[in-house]
């Protein structure tokens, strides 16, 4: 068993940022591959970012490329989202979520979430 929790959500102002972190324990962290998901009012949760064992591969959504940089420690067991040039439609609960193995695309490739942190960016 994992548990995440998620922290560095808040209220920003368009262009600003925000770094989530996410905190694991229960397993061996570097055993899992990390991603991150958001889910706006009334949409489906989506993927924004993952990253590998190791840290050495990552992957991102196209609307965040360039601008959310996924990162991690397997020393403090913490997966990291920082975020730049953030934008109204960024507004969403982020989830941290962990998978045995490498990098997944989709939430039904993860096995353990986080409750989520709410950001959101005004206009």
């Amino acid at each position: 068993q994992v548990q995440l929790v998620e922290s560095g959500g808040g209220l920003v102002q368009a262009g600003g940022s925000l770094r989530l972190s996410c905190a694991a324990s229960g397993r061996t962290f570097s055993n899992y591959a990390m991603g991150w998901f958001r889910q706006a009012p009334g949409k489906e949760r989506e993927f924004v970012a993952t990253i590998s064992r190791s840290g050495g591969v990552a992957s991102y959504e196209d609307s965040v490329k360039a601008r959310f940089t996924i990162s991690r420690d397997n020393a403090k067991n913490t997966v990291y989202l920082q975020m730049d040039s953030l934008k109204p439609e960024d507004t969403a609960v982020y989830y941290c979520a962990a998978r045995i193995g490498g990098i997944g695309l989709g939430g039904n490739d993860y096995d353990y979430w986080g409750q989520g942190t709410q950001v959101t960016v005004s206009s």
